[in-house]
């Protein structure tokens, strides 16, 4: 009797198990499905967006620097500068603006690949070193 019991017990939990097992299978793929509707079907186009965004940005102005200086011995202030302008390659441009006591004159001088086949005073060298540094 005792062994009989026993046996039935195991069968009734062994029952248990796999009813159990059952139920979890069908939460997990209902989930599953579930987590597939809510991805938007175009989500091939949405990684080619980022893809061309990713492209976009390194052709971004991102690295910039700004030196500011006295161009005249006469004058304070540091009311000249030089404006580095940069994407992740190298290239763009130098602003300069000297300051004088009549008048202000601004140049502008190309960079590719961290250079300018201008020449460049030294406040903007060290504009276009800080750039690539930053």
């Amino acid at each position: 009797m005792d062994l009989t019991l026993a046996v039935a017990a195991l069968v009734v939990a062994l029952a248990g198990l796999v009813v159990a097992l059952v139920a979890l299978r069908r939460t997990a793929a209902s989930t599953r499905r579930r987590a597939r509707a809510d991805v938007p079907p175009d989500l091939v186009a949405v990684a080619r967006a980022a893809s061309e965004l990713r492209v976009d940005l390194g052709r971004a102005l991102r690295h910039l620097a700004v030196v500011r200086y006295d161009a005249f011995g006469d004058m304070g202030g540091h009311l000249s500068w030089s404006l580095a302008l940069l994407d992740d390659e190298g290239d763009g441009v130098v602003l300069t603006a000297i300051h004088g006591r009549a008048d202000t004159r601004t140049y502008a001088k190309n960079v590719q690949r961290w250079s300018s086949t201008q020449q460049l005073s030294p406040e903007e060298s060290e504009a276009v070193t800080l750039a690539r540094r930053g």
